[in-house]
């Protein structure tokens, strides 16, 4: 499953819909992502790609603290 937060919305697709794989590279699964919500792969830029172990894969924005 790949869950992604996008401009405060969340959204779980499966992998296959996406066409992504676990081996992808991070910036692989971003533009993906992209062409799934139809935007420019800009908008993207300063999402990270968690890859937790229980298989799914996390879109999110970038979290900063301090």
């Amino acid at each position: 499953m790949v869950h992604i937060r996008f401009e405060g919305q969340s959204l779980d697709v499966v992998e296959t819909q996406m066409g992504i794989t676990r081996a992808m590279s991070d910036q692989v699964v971003l533009e993906h992502v992209a062409r799934h919500l139809d935007v420019s792969g800009d908008r993207l830029k300063s999402y990270v790609v968690d890859r937790p172990a229980s298989g799914d894969v996390i879109i999110r924005p970038e979290a900063i603290y301090g």
